[in-house]
């Protein structure tokens, strides 16, 4: 490896972001879903959690894919899409859509986007600090 490469995202890796998310869910009594995908937008790991809202699995993974495809939490793109934001649609080269309610975070390693971590099934502040406190975790 090149002292420029970083290390990708690994299944141990992922993992531990689903373990981190739900243990901080878990110690607010919510039952959460959580999706990770790698840098290019590969599922690394999912757990649905049958007790959440059937949605929430599909929701999660929006989520991820909405903060991987703009390396931002999705938590500070919610304002962008109101009425007189920045944006009200953008295109994606994801086949699916994006979901701009707070949970979905990216996971950096040495400054470079690696992947990203979403979650669903609580309020959006709950799930935004699930996520944020997985990827905490695994710094």
């Amino acid at each position: 490896m090149s002292a420029t490469a970083v290390a990708p995202l690994t299944t141990q890796d992922a993992e531990l972001l689903v373990t981190a998310a739900r243990n901080a869910a878990d110690a607010a009594g919510v039952t959460v879903s959580v999706t990770v995908l790698d840098a290019g937008g590969h599922l690394l790991a999912f757990r649905r959690d049958d007790r959440a809202v059937l949605i929430s699995g599909e929701t999660s993974t929006r989520k991820a894919y909405t903060a991987l495809q703009l390396d931002a939490p999705t938590a500070d793109l919610v304002d962008a899409v109101q009425p007189g934001g920045l944006f009200h649609t953008l295109p994606t080269a994801l086949d699916r859509p994006l979901l701009f309610i707070a949970g979905g975070v990216p996971v950096h390693r040495d400054g470079r986007l690696i992947g990203a971590v979403g979650v669903g099934g609580g309020a959006p502040d709950q799930d935004h600090g699930f996520a944020t406190a997985a990827v905490q975790a695994l710094v």
